[in-house]
């Protein structure tokens, strides 16, 4: 990738087993490294960070700090939370590092945040996984190519639009 802080952004999917994935990368030894400390030692109510894992005992490189974006509505909820999105997670960032999105060196001297979010009406664990396994590998790629481009952030001020919402009348 490259030095210094990246962030990156990613939605994937439709309805309510879409994924939306945010990442924040860097060294441990800097910002990204204090802000992944500091989240794991300060869970809040219905956000409790935790190291997204491979499998248990096999945490993926870089050690990635899953955030959740909605306290678990369910136990259904958070099962898909703590099952097939951090899967997707662990998968998605392995994938990134075997793609060459990050190097081998940064595998070890950086660390990774994602913020996940998961529907609380998700009803789909396997489009929940693969969602979010495209959607961390393409926020982590976005985030080491700079994008979105300037010039397409200034093209798209006229037509603002999210899954949620679109103005009638956004000029």
């Amino acid at each position: 990738m490259s030095e210094g802080l990246l962030i990156g952004e990613s939605f994937v999917g439709d309805g309510v087993n879409a994924a939306h994935v945010n990442t924040v990368f860097g060294h441990r030894e800097g910002p990204a490294g204090v802000a992944w400390a500091t989240a794991l030692a300060t869970p809040s109510a219905g956000h409790v960070p935790f190291v997204t894992v491979l499998r248990p005992s096999l945490p993926v490189k870089p050690l990635t700090l899953f955030v959740t974006k909605s306290a678990p509505a369910s136990d259904e909820h958070g099962l898909l939370i703590w099952g097939p999105a951090q899967a997707g997670i662990a998968a998605g960032v392995a994938d990134a590092l075997a793609d060459g999105v990050i190097t081998r060196e940064e595998a070890d001297s950086h660390v990774l945040i994602a913020a996940v979010w998961v529907n609380p009406g998700a009803d789909d664990a396997d489009a929940v996984f693969e969602h979010n396994r495209r959607s961390v590998r393409t926020a982590l790629e976005n985030g080491a190519r700079h994008l979105p481009e300037t010039d397409d952030v200034i093209a798209a001020r006229h037509a603002p639009s999210n899954p949620f919402y679109t103005p009638k009348d956004p000029a």
